[in-house]
């Protein structure tokens, strides 16, 4: 969403009312295999995590993928289920605490570390696989959002989750 720097909304849009949380990180070195969870990850600007099969085409908009923890219950809820491994969903990052779509077209740090949302994060037929029957159906709306990194470094478990007031690429 463009607006005028001036409007009223812009500083809306930039408050949260706390911090996010990085709750889980996944590592796939090849498509179509499972993630490995890990502590830590060495992220790279314009690339993604190293150790990640995305991390191979600089200059993609989706670099880094992202899901929100409570996404993952209410996906569980919807399945009738109790909880979904975040590896199921095929997503690099799980974070709980803030709104992803709200950072969605926005400059967001995760330790330190600065992504851009790109795009959203919409199921793919995996899913009825992953999840089981009404997995696709079960999981659109809550697909999380994908990104691009901006400046790298290295993120870890519990790392904060914050919007970030600095300038989006035109």
């Amino acid at each position: 969403m463009k607006l005028n720097p001036d409007s009223p909304l812009r500083s809306l849009m930039g408050t949260f009312p706390r911090a996010g949380r990085l709750e889980w990180i996944g590592l796939r070195p090849q498509k179509r295999i499972p993630p490995a969870a890990v502590n830590h990850a060495e992220v790279l600007a314009d690339h993604g995590l190293v150790g990640d099969h995305r991390a191979t085409r600089p200059g993609s908009e989706r670099q880094v993928t992202l899901i929100q923890q409570e996404h993952l219950t209410a996906v569980a809820g919807l399945l009738g289920g109790a909880a979904i491994p975040p590896g199921l969903t095929r997503r690099n990052l799980v974070v709980s605490g803030i709104n992803l779509l709200a950072l969605h077209d926005q400059r967001f740090e995760i330790g330190g570390v600065m992504f851009e949302g790109t795009g959203l994060c919409e199921p793919c037929s995996r899913m009825e696989t992953n999840l089981g029957a009404g997995g696709y159906n079960a999981m659109r709306g809550h697909g999380g959002i994908a990104a691009r990194v901006i400046t790298g470094g290295v993120i870890r478990l519990g790392d904060n989750v914050t919007w970030s007031a600095a300038a989006r690429h035109p």
